[in-house]
């Protein structure tokens, strides 16, 4: 370990150094990964274990970022970074083997130019929890509207590079979808190293966990990258929840240390493990695991933070709530949740579970990261997949993730995937099928109308309507209003017309918008009483709609 005097003392050498231009001099890009290596002489037996890299950069400001290395195979090691601002760095290396002079006390200046190019997620930054924590933001304090999509097990070979996974992003791209949940090879419903979770180079670890395998990251990079390149954020699942008693604590820190230092160049979000504190299908032990499994991902949320100086969100995808899958939630930037698949009947679980979780303390952003995936169980139809959207958005949801049956495995057309550990099989059709079910592209739609407005000022506000949704029916109205600009109601198979009450006085006009082609159906003016009162027109047909009290002219 390095003291604290050595450690100040290095970083006033770094910048003397590269003040009499005896440094290396390096050159980024804003908000943009830069990457370079360092090779070291001396060899090890255990490079991933014995030795440890960090580089810390010196900001403009005077702040400092100490940003882990990772061991990229042989005896090379890579640092990447992300300059948050534009201006003139220094940084200088600092390795657990202090007598490594190829790997410690190097020094330079790195000089950071302004992004100018037309990606969002370099254009505004890093991805953070909006100052009102209700929602997500960029750096620069842009929104950010996540709809995310689920691909668990997207980085292996079955969904194969460059052809499959560029096809797939594209499609996403193309519907408006903002982040990809993927997990970084330790995967569900399969025990490990089971064949069907191997890349183009095998397996993230080898066998027994003895030590990471680089050339699995290597092939997971050209996919990481592709997806923020298009402009979605990877979700980085680190594991399913049961591999931690599986690996041990220690071993575990030091996977999500490589995954910071391979993946926190880039705008992702951390998700520290799928469903947490869930126990393998076979364990003997479910209950013992399940608490050892709660108790380590509090301490690895602490370590993470730690060890990350451009604090990408944390929180965990869970068995219900993140927050419950802790011991202490604020360990988490925002909540996910997870809420059946039970079709129609998840309703009630859904928005009890958001509910729940908006209420609770600390405060923070709330949605959905696993419901009812589309065509699961020959079920949860594009009906199901609308309402899911709208019900969670318009009743204060941060963002909302979809998922298709037959995506989520990466089924195949020559390849189901096959049974799970339980015995059973989940089915679904060939991922390129599943790709074009008709809930993704009209969630896609369902967001596009949004976004022309001030959407991360939405508000539930179903005390406008006569009739909304109760404890009895959830499968009723739901409304939300963004203060003087807009009102959005959601009438699930609307077959009455909407009586509105205590309307403000900004609703000006009113259009139906089609939840399946995002058509639109001018209702003309809207037309108040003093009271507020105001029943709006009959819809046209008997169908799911959505309706926007337009207070913009």
């Amino acid at each position: 370990m390095v003291s604290r005097r050595e450690f100040c003392g290095a970083a006033a050498a770094a910048l003397l150094a590269a003040q009499r231009g005896g440094a290396q001099q390096r050159s980024a890009i804003q908000n943009a990964p830069t990457e370079w290596s360092y090779e070291s002489g001396r060899r090890y037996a255990d490079p991933f274990q014995e030795v440890e890299l960090d580089v810390v950069y010196t900001l403009p400001s005077g702040a400092q970022h100490r940003v882990p290395a990772f061991w990229a195979g042989e005896s090379t090691w890579r640092v990447r970074y992300a300059p948050p601002v534009a201006g003139r760095y220094t940084f200088r290396t600092v390795c657990s083997d202090t007598s490594n002079r190829d790997l410690h006390g190097q020094v330079g200046a790195l000089n950071v130019s302004p992004y100018s190019g037309a990606n969002p997620l370099y254009q505004h930054g890093a991805l953070r929890v909006s100052d009102d924590r209700r929602h997500f933001a960029h750096a620069d304090g842009t929104p950010f509207f996540w709809l995310g999509d689920t691909w668990w097990m997207g980085l292996c070979r079955r969904l194969s590079w460059p052809d499959d996974f560029r096809a797939l992003t594209a499609d996403r791209v193309r519907k408006g979808f903002t982040v990809v949940q993927i997990v970084a090879g330790l995967y569900p419903d399969m025990p490990a190293f089971d064949p069907r979770g191997e890349n183009e180079a095998g397996f993230p670890w080898e066998k027994d966990y003895t030590t990471i395998r680089p050339a699995y990251f290597d092939m997971a990079d050209l996919r990481i990258a592709h997806l923020v390149e298009n402009g979605i954020a990877p979700c980085v699942v680190g594991c399913w929840g049961y591999f931690l008693p599986q690996m041990g604590l220690e071993k575990m820190k030091r996977h999500w240390r490589y995954l910071v230092a391979r993946w926190g160049c880039y705008p992702a979000i951390w998700c520290l493990a799928g469903e947490a504190t869930m126990p393998f299908y076979l364990s003997k032990s479910k209950q013992r695991d399940a608490e050892m499994q709660k108790r380590g991902w509090t301490e690895i949320a602490r370590y993470v933070r730690s060890i990350d100086p451009l604090r990408h969100p944390i929180t965990l995808h869970p068995s219900q709530s993140a927050r419950d899958s802790v011991e202490d939630a604020s360990v988490l930037d925002f909540d996910m949740l997870q809420t059946g698949h039970n079709d129609r009947r998840s309703a009630r679980p859904t928005i009890e579970a958001l509910n729940r979780s908006l209420a609770s303390q600390p405060k923070m952003p709330a949605l959905v990261g696993e419901v009812c995936y589309e065509g699961i169980q020959e079920a949860s139809r594009e009906e199901v997949q609308r309402f899911m959207f709208w019900a969670c958005l318009l009743s204060g949801a941060a963002g909302h993730t979809y998922g298709a049956n037959g995506i989520w495995q990466v089924n195949t057309p020559e390849r189901p995937y096959g049974l799970s550990p339980h015995g059973h099989s989940w089915g679904g059709p060939p991922w390129n099928v599943a790709a074009q079910l008709p809930g993704s592209g009209q969630l896609g739609l369902a967001k596009g109308l949004l976004a022309g407005y001030s959407w991360q000022r939405l508000q539930p506000a179903i005390d406008l309507l006569e009739t909304h949704w109760t404890s009895d029916d959830y499968w009723q109205p739901f409304a939300a209003q963004i203060p003087d600009e807009a009102i959005v109601a959601f009438s699930p198979s609307g077959t009455k017309a909407l009586p509105f009450r205590n309307l403000p006085s900004f609703a000006k006009r009113v259009y139906l918008f089609n939840p399946s082609d995002g058509s639109r159906v001018p209702l003309g003016r809207v037309e108040a009483d003093s009271s507020g009162a105001w029943k709006a027109p009959e819809f046209p047909i008997f169908r799911d709609w959505v309706m926007v009290l337009d207070g913009r002219g």
